[in-house]
């Protein structure tokens, strides 16, 4: 399977992030790079495209937008997903957050932990929302599914 050597995140239609959502997005950035597994399907009878891959994401009219080149800038994808069926994990998850978040600061380690199992679990059903809007347009596994439902978070406005 393919991969993707770098991740560019238009943001420019997105509210500000606070410091530990850009703190998140620098290390799923990171840990993408790292290590991910994204391969684009071969389609009509052509075979796959060959990576690796370059990956901007971006809210362009309302719609979640993935543009896939390949490293040498050749265009191989471009995927508009509805924002729909994110709306209400990435609200999920950033409250969840949230909570995560001022429970760091201020409640005993057992207690964070189960507020973290919760985050995770939140997570997981992003990643999987995200694996089902790229079913045929994009085969990532579960690890590169949370890592760019993180970055996804960072786009989506907050109601």
């Amino acid at each position: 399977m393919s991969r993707l050597i770098r991740i560019e995140i238009d943001d420019s239609a997105a509210p500000p992030a606070t410091p530990e959502m850009e703190q998140e997005r620098r290390v799923a950035i990171f840990d993408l790079i790292e290590e991910n597994s994204f391969a684009i399907p071969g389609r009509d009878g052509q075979s796959s495209p060959e990576g690796p891959f370059v990956l901007e994401l971006c809210i362009r009219e309302g719609r979640l937008v993935f543009d896939v080149q390949q490293e040498t800038g050749d265009k191989v994808a471009e995927f508009h997903l509805s924002l729909g069926p994110f709306r209400q994990v990435v609200k999920d998850y950033f409250q969840i957050c949230q909570s995560y978040f001022d429970a760091v600061r201020r409640l005993p380690p057992a207690q964070i932990e189960a507020i973290d199992m919760a985050r995770r679990g939140i997570h997981n059903e992003g990643a999987r929302t995200l694996q089902e809007r790229l079913e045929g347009k994009a085969d990532l596994d579960v690890y590169t599914a949370r890592r760019l439902f993180t970055l996804i978070c960072a786009l989506i406005p907050q109601a």
